[in-house]
């Protein structure tokens, strides 16, 4: 359910260029849990900080809308048809091994 620091990188992260990258509505992606954050800033800081409301915010902040709202994966699948997205991704990678990639003067885009 939750992929964090480096576990995020062994389950092929966006840092390893996957074709595609899916998460789940429960999911969790983030460099650490909010409570561990809230922890760490805490410790490391010379000021008082509200660790609850940074934890919440920080718990906020790594859920699976979040992350797709902003890009950082390719959306959010329902579990149910996870079965045939990842068949479809198959056959579209597939697809595109068979034909000569084109040449463009343009980058990628994303939307």
């Amino acid at each position: 359910g939750a992929s964090f620091g480096a576990g995020n990188y062994g389950m092929c992260g966006r840092a390893y260029d996957p074709r595609f990258l899916f998460m789940w509505p429960n999911a969790k992606i983030a460099v650490m849990g909010g409570a561990q954050a809230a922890g760490v800033l805490a410790g490391i800081s010379s000021t008082n900080i509200d660790t609850d409301a940074l934890a919440d915010r920080f718990t906020e902040q790594s859920t699976a809308l979040y992350s797709t709202a902003r890009l950082w994966d390719d959306g959010i699948l329902n579990p149910l048809t996870t079965r045939a997205s990842l068949g479809l991704c198959l056959r579209i990678m597939y697809a595109s091994m068979e034909q000569s990639p084109a040449v463009s003067s343009y980058g990628i885009f994303r939307m």
